[in-house]
This record gives C-alpha cells, sequence and structure tokens, in this order.
C-alpha cells in the first residue's frame, strides 16, 4: 500500500500538469447507440483513415455495430478489399512525414490514450493561426501539425482574448474561441458529428467492451448463485468434525 501511495504522488502531478489550463468539454457518447457508432464509423472512413491508420482494429469488426458485410464493403471500405483486413492507409511513412513534418499516429487506441473528453475538445477546438504552418492551432493541442480536415464542415474559428474582472478587482484574461466564418453545419449540428465520431473511436478502442461486460454480468450472476449449494455443500461436509 506504501509503494502504491509513493507512485500516485508521483505520477499525479505530472497528470495535473499535462492537463494544466486545457479545459476538457464532456464528450456526450452512448457506446450503447448502434446508429450513433455507424455515422461515427462513416465519418472516420471519409476523413480520418486517408492519413490515419488503425492497424488493430478490423472491418469486420463492424458488425458489432449492426453492420452487415455488404454495408460495409459498399459504404466503408475505401482502402482494403476483404472484410477481414485491418484498417490500414495507402499513404507512405516517409511521404507524410516530410509533408505534416510527423507520421500521423495510429489510432486504433487513441481513445484510452487520450481520453474521449480530450478528443471532443480536440476535434472541435481548432482555430486559425497564420503562424504554424498549416494555418492552424488548437485549444487542447497547442501547436499542433494536423491541419483542421473538417474545417469545410465546422468553418473557421478564431481565437479572442478577453479581459474580465475577478471578486477582488483584478483583471484576468481568457481565451474564448468565436466563429467567424460558418461552415457547411451548424454548431450544434458539428458537435453532434464529433460525439458520433468520439463515440465511434471509443467503440475502436476496444470493440468487445459491450461482450465483456455482458460475460462479467453473467459470470458474476453464475457465482452468486453458487453460493447457496457452496455454503450448504460446506455444512454437510463438515458437520461430523464440528
Amino acid at each position: 500500500m506504501k509503494k502504491l501511495i509513493l507512485m500516485l504522488a508521483l505520477v499525479l502531478p505530472f497528470a495535473a500538469q499535462a492537463n494544466e489550463g486545457v479545459h476538457l468539454d464532456k464528450a456526450p457518447i452512448n457506446p450503447a447507440n448502434e446508429a450513433s457508432l455507424q455515422r461515427g464509423a462513416k465519418v472516420f472512413v471519409n476523413y480520418c483513415l486517408n492519413c490515419h491508420s488503425a492497424a488493430a482494429m478490423r472491418y469486420n469488426r463492424l458488425k458489432d455495430i449492426g453492420l452487415t458485410d455488404e454495408q460495409i464493403k459498399g459504404n466503408l471500405m475505401f482502402a482494403g478489399e476483404k472484410v477481414g483486413e485491418t484498417m490500414t492507409v495507402a499513404m507512405n511513412k516517409k511521404d507524410a512525414k516530410n509533408w505534416f513534418g510527423a507520421t500521423p499516429p495510429d489510432l486504433s487506441v487513441v481513445s484510452r490514450s487520450r481520453g474521449a473528453d480530450w478528443l471532443y475538445t480536440y476535434l472541435r477546438g481548432f482555430y486559425r493561426d497564420s503562424a504554424r504552418p498549416t494555418g492552424w492551432n488548437n485549444v487542447a493541442f497547442d501547436k499542433v501539425g494536423m491541419p483542421h480536415v473538417l474545417y469545410e464542415l465546422q468553418g473557421e474559428q478564431h481565437l479572442k482574448l478577453e479581459e474580465t474582472t475577478d471578486a477582488h478587482g483584478n483583471k484576468v484574461e481568457s481565451h474564448k474561441l468565436v466563429l467567424e466564418k460558418a461552415g457547411k453545419m451548424s454548431t450544434a449540428e458539428y458537435d453532434a458529428m464529433v460525439a458520433d465520431l468520439v463515440n465511434y473511436l471509443a467503440f475502436m478502442g476496444e470493440p468487445a467492451r459491450a461482450t465483456r461486460y455482458k460475460l462479467g454480468l453473467l459470470v458474476l450472476l453464475f457465482l452468486g448463485l453458487m453460493v447457496v449449494p457452496a455454503y450448504y455443500l460446506k455444512k454437510e461436509f463438515w458437520k461430523d468434525v464440528h
């Protein structure tokens, strides 16, 4: 226990430092909503899978969210030929590094490493920044190398400096994102689409999660039922000893 407390004492300050100054919006996701997961999968293969791979995910796992092989082949398979293939991309890693400065990371478990709230904030947090090579920056990932691939849908945001006064009369500076050029979607529509995408990314990070939960409940139920016969068996076995 002492070792565990010591480890937490060492790790927690770094975890707090990593999120310092970044407000994360709560991701409105629902792993049980198959329609949302299907919409998120469509957004993923159309916008993310062009540069980012998901090498630990196979197309046939999309059947877990209610899709058939025919639906997967006809609507979601643009970088593979067989449903059993993994979600890889054709982009050469060397070319990707030359174009973007770094190889786009694999997104198979990005939801587990970053968290759904961070992804939801990140995908809605791009803003114009002329100082960056791509012309974009992000409130959740300062000096991000990735351009805003969804800007046509969201529009163009700018970071505005706001100055307020606290209860003690001190001036406090804060930043706020302001939509200055509308996209093809309204803010509510874009946020809903991002929620679907994050919902799918969370599913992709652990496709067997729902099955694991069901099996876990069944095992607990079985063990609970076995308590009764086990108790009477124990009494019968030890009755001559006591």
